[in-house]
């Protein structure tokens, strides 16, 4: 169990101090759907269970053999416009992305773990709108998996879910569109045939009672998918029933019992005349997705080149013993979640081993609740260092900073790491060896192998958070000799403490970092009386 919200990015004033400023917002405590930072990149994330051809819509959507987009299994995919077409995946462990091969192998020496993401590039002129992103099974995900999920779906901005026509929506599936409808994505449901064509699935056993207003009925109906041939009784058919269309219909009604946020989602039968609409529909979306994006973050942010006094007085307050004091409580706050997130994955781990995936599947499960991991972690210390820079940029200015005033003091902040021993060498991996131990790649592009969903270029004063297993990993406990799970569990645990201890070393040299900058900038503003960034 996680402890309720604390604040973030405040901390009590010494008696007698300076008041401080309005309490911020508290720090989040999990990953949910992810709001698309300035200059993130438009696409559609694919997902979907296992057996629902979901390779075969995005191959028939961007007019591409299907097996160009095979991957190994537990891989993502990125699809990307390029006028010349490439072909790399990302490995953790790596500085530099590997050459594949069409079929999914690798083009150089074989890889020793399976690859983060893969890359391909197409000269498609509907990549030019958007790109996309296509996932493991939902199947496979389990938690950590869901949650990256959700953050990559909230960046892109739009869900492409593909479910066969025998198969139902499982309460997980359930559960993450339910995530999602809560957000501003956009949700598209594809419907394929199923074993037996367009069958209509069994009820699932745990699928809730309808709930919802009385109109729900009327939206969960299929009025904008089928003639009113489907909708009317036996004795008033007018012609013969579509059955892709009443399949889809028994499947919106399904989930809107479950989700009745998702009321608004697209949805298509696999038909090669509705691809052309789906393809239609996503080029609609993301025409008035890059005009709502574009809007919303101006090129300009106001205060980009303005002159900011100083607050008269400023030097005589304790602006940077309460700057000391927010580092500190930001970066012990933070511990304590890592110390937390790391205990709840050692639990679903031993649990996997015992009554799951086994040893065998270790390697691949660990690696996600780790990339997980990463993901909290960075959105952690980059919320927190954000309120650090505001509070203390209010209390030498006199007042709310605006954007391009913090966009001047992040860039400088940033500028400013490497002048202290503290912030050198931020940017590093930390890979788990087959002993348990923890090791660091350091240097351009090791962080970016680690990345599942790349987005936008970062804009935040750290760079991220970045855990993976290395290579040997995997050869250890998917060797035919290690299927041992009390030797599994053990190394688990060791690994997992030994991530801890490196995290939390991390986040206290990261904060004291962003600290001492923060104070050389201040007081550099303090000494000229006007802000120099």
């Amino acid at each position: 169990m996680k402890p309720g919200p604390l604040p973030g990015v405040d901390v009590p004033d010494e008696p007698g101090g300076p008041a401080a400023p309005p309490r911020r917002a508290p720090l989040p405590t999990r990953l949910g759907v992810t709001e698309p930072p300035a200059g993130e990149p438009i696409a559609v994330v694919a997902a979907g269970p296992a057996g629902a051809a979901r390779r075969d819509v995005l191959a028939a959507l961007l007019g591409l053999a299907p097996e160009r987009l095979a991957v190994p299994p537990g891989s993502w995919l990125l699809v990307d416009h390029a006028r010349v077409s490439t072909r790399a995946a990302y490995v953790p462990g790596y500085r530099q992305p590997h050459a594949y091969a069409p079929d999914g192998s690798a083009a150089g020496p074989a890889l020793a773990r399976p690859p983060r993401r893969v890359e391909l590039t197409v000269a498609e002129p509907l990549l030019r709108r958007f790109a996309v992103v296509d996932t493991p099974d939902t199947g496979t995900l389990g938690l950590a998996g869901g949650r990256l999920l959700l953050d990559a779906v909230g960046r892109a901005g739009a869900l492409l879910f593909v479910i066969a026509a025998d198969q139902a929506f499982t309460a997980a599936e359930r559960h993450l569109l339910a995530e999602v409808a809560g957000s501003s994505a956009e949700v598209f449901v594809v419907v394929t045939p199923g074993l037996s064509g367009w069958a209509a699935p069994p009820a699932p056993a745990d699928s809730p009672e309808p709930t919802g207003p009385p109109e729900l009925a009327e939206l969960a109906g299929p009025s904008e998918l089928a003639g009113p041939s489907e909708l009317a009784g036996p004795s008033e058919l007018a012609g013969p029933v579509d059955p892709a269309g009443a399949v889809v219909a028994a499947h919106r009604a399904a989930l809107l019992a479950a989700v009745p946020g998702l009321a608004r989602a697209r949805w298509h039968p696999a038909r090669p005349d509705d691809i052309d609409a789906l393809r239609r529909a996503i080029v609609g979306w993301a025409a008035d997705e890059g005009l709502r994006r574009g809007s919303a973050q101006p090129p300009e942010p106001p205060g980009a080149h303005d002159r900011v006094p100083v607050l008269p007085g400023a030097e005589a307050t304790d602006w940077a013993g309460q700057l000391e004091r927010q580092a500190r409580s930001c970066a012990q706050r933070i511990r304590q979640d890592v110390a937390l997130e790391l205990a709840d994955t050692h639990m679903r781990v031993v649990q996997e081993i015992v009554f799951g995936v086994g040893c065998a599947g270790l390697p691949q499960l660990l690696d996600r609740e780790l990339e997980a991991l990463s993901l909290l972690a960075t959105a952690l210390c980059d919320r927190a260092v954000r309120g650090i820079c505001d509070d203390a940029a209010e209390r030498v200015l006199g007042g709310p900073v605006s954007d391009g005033v913090r966009r001047r003091i992040v860039e400088a902040v940033r500028f400013g790491l490497d002048d202290h021993s503290a912030g050198r060498g931020l940017d590093r991996v930390l890979l788990v060896t087959s002993t348990a131990a923890v090791a660091e790649l350091a240097g351009p592009g090791a962080a970016d192998a680690l990345r599942g969903y790349p987005g936008a270029e970062r804009a935040e004063v750290l760079p991220p958070v970045a855990v993976a297993l290395s290579g040997p990993c995997w050869q250890r406990w998917r060797g035919p000799g290690n299927d041992d799970p009390g030797g599994a569990r053990a190394w688990a645990q060791r690994a997992l403490r030994e991530v801890e201890l490196e995290l939390t070393r991390e986040v206290s040299r990261r904060f004291e970092a962003v600290r001492l900058s923060l104070t050389t900038v201040l007081a550099d503003a303090l000494d000229h009386g006007i802000l120099l960034a």
